[in-house]
């Protein structure tokens, strides 16, 4: 009876030390740089965005928040490094719905669940993306160029920097009964490239890098993926004003660190995020990007998590895309 209630006394002091630690720690946090992993390559929209939150919550923060560029396997390479990491508030994912929508439904195994293997911390925002084609192509409408790719069937190539990418054409061209051939790249940048190059003529892109292209002339936008005209671009039709309703796929960012996060490092950096996004700075850098500012609570990012997987899945079924 006494050494079950010597280790009964000793098992309570074990967890009461263990919450003192978790305590201290969350009151001293953060103690030294914070590492924000991106998913893309330097110069990609979302490489952009990272910096500039990462430049606005580090004075109050009183750490420097460095942002690590970690591309590849649609986003998987820097999702299972953060994954595997120590919840500690010191490794954050910059995500996109491409590690944590598209590639786990592209994925038969996926290397993680991006509900349960992820701590969310805030939601950041939604992306622009315009269906873009090179100048050569003789078309300046959807219907002209669905048109155009139905008489040239399989002679078209098309883009892809990301799994946003990927599926937007994927759907785009199910839902138009037409044939192109797919060009996968590391990155946007690198797609572009290309693109303007006229090596490939089609390509669904975020709007922080390329309406620059667009505004000279040297890429053509027919249509933009949001359920409303862009004010960066409003003379670009919807895909539902173009005459494809059938058309809805969100392209969203927002942070995690891995599964287990002390409740109070999490709480604490959902405020530094959201009071980041009333910087009139930080408003301005998003304006450029046509990048929509959204905010959460963690709980409503963990929603969106759910919802936008089921998303995804229901998207590659419709257009039948099967996973590998």
């Amino acid at each position: 009876m006494k050494s079950m209630k010597t280790a009964a006394a000793a098992a309570w002091l074990g967890a009461l030390l263990g919450l003192f630690a978790t305590t201290a720690m969350a009151q001293s946090y953060p103690a030294k740089p914070i590492k924000m992993v991106v998913p893309f390559p330097p110069g990609s929209a979302t490489d952009t965005i990272a910096r500039v939150f990462a430049g606005a919550i580090a004075p109050s923060l009183g750490q420097t928040v460095l942002v690590e560029n970690k591309a590849g396997a649609d986003g998987a390479i820097s999702a299972t490094e953060v994954m595997r990491a120590n919840p500690d508030g010191y490794t954050l994912l910059f995500a996109t719905n491409s590690p944590m929508s598209a590639a786990p439904a592209l994925k038969k195994n996926p290397p993680y669940d991006p509900v349960t293997d992820f701590t969310p911390i805030s939601d950041i925002g939604r992306y622009t993306f315009f269906i873009l084609l090179h100048p050569s192509v003789p078309a300046k409408t959807v219907a002209e160029f669905v048109a155009y790719a139905k008489a040239n069937p399989g002679k078209l190539n098309y883009a892809t920097g990301n799994t946003t990418g990927i599926v937007s054409t994927a759907l785009f061209s199910s839902l138009a009964g037409i044939q192109m051939v797919h060009v996968p790249y590391k990155g946007e940048p690198q797609a572009l490239t290309d693109l303007i190059a006229g090596r490939v003529e089609f390509m669904v892109a975020s709007a922080g890098t390329t309406v620059g292209h667009i505004k000279d002339g040297r890429l053509r936008a027919i249509a933009v993926t949001l359920n409303k005209r862009s004010p960066i671009l409003p003379e670009v039709p919807t895909l539902a004003e173009a005459g494809m309703p059938k058309f809805s796929l969100i392209s969203w960012a927002g942070v995690f660190g891995p599964a287990k996060m002390p409740r109070d490092i999490v709480d604490r950096l959902n405020r530094e995020f959201n009071a980041a996004m009333t910087k009139p700075e930080v408003q301005a850098a998003m304006g450029q990007q046509a990048f929509q500012l959204t905010g959460s609570t963690p709980e409503q990012l963990g929603v969106l998590v759910k919802e936008q997987l089921e998303s995804f899945r229901s998207t590659l079924k419709v257009a039948g895309v099967e996973p590998d």
